[in-house]
């Protein structure tokens, strides 16, 4: 499965017993490996032939299956991903001098800054976006303040409040809303899905969750 970036959440599983490879890329080494509009991908998730070509991914789960160990495998894997690499099409310098700000400040920057920065008239900038990063500058800014909610250290902040502050958002009513509309949960869900004690219903989450878990338990 390929899958875009998302600005809703989004609940995935399987049945029964299985391993599998998650490869993260960031937008931009999307972009350059993928080698199409990333706007494609974005809020939705389709079949790595539709893109890679026909039989790509039979194939290297083959691969994957006929060496042992998880080190041979990272190999068979980076391998492929680096062919395809080899040819491709660098971003534009533009959007990725915008990535790059917006990434240092969590999203803190207008569609008015981001323009004077790069150079860039504002629709450009979006259509730009659209094609390289898969969503407009607004929604990669939210994305962005979310994960910098979810990962600042404990010891940052003593409340919620701080928090939202520090985050980029209005007020804790508004960090409540966004934890909604990107995750499905609220703060407080969130601490009872990530909780890390035997009892907290996941045996396995994102470490940052666990963080977050515990800050919003006062530990």
């Amino acid at each position: 499965m390929l899958a875009g970036l998302q600005t809703s959440p989004v609940k995935g599983g399987y049945p029964g017993i299985s391993e599998a490879v998650e490869v993260d890329f960031t937008p931009l080494g999307a972009y350059m490996c993928l080698g199409l509009p990333l706007h494609h991908l974005a809020n939705d998730h389709i079949h790595p032939d539709e893109v890679l070509g026909a039989g790509w991914s039979e194939n290297l789960t083959e691969q994957l299956i006929a060496v042992p160990g998880w080190e041979a495998r990272w190999k068979v894997i980076e391998n492929a991903l680096a062919r395809r690499m080899v040819d491709a099409a660098p971003p534009s310098p533009a959007v990725a001098e915008a990535w790059s700000r917006l990434r240092a400040c969590h999203g803190r920057l207008s569609a008015k800054e981001l323009a004077a920065a790069t150079g860039l008239g504002n629709r450009r900038l979006q259509v730009l976006f659209r094609e390289q990063i898969g969503l407009p500058f607004q929604s990669v800014s939210r994305v962005l303040r979310f994960q910098r909610a979810l990962t600042l250290p404990s010891d940052a902040c003593r409340s919620l409040a701080d928090r939202a502050t520090l985050s980029g958002y209005y007020d804790q009513a508004h960090m409540n809303r966004e934890f909604h509309a990107l995750a499905g949960f609220t703060p407080a869900q969130l601490r009872a899905l990530a909780d890390p004690t035997p009892y907290g219903g996941v045996d396995s989450v994102d470490g940052r969750l666990v963080n977050f878990a515990l800050f919003l338990r006062g530990e």
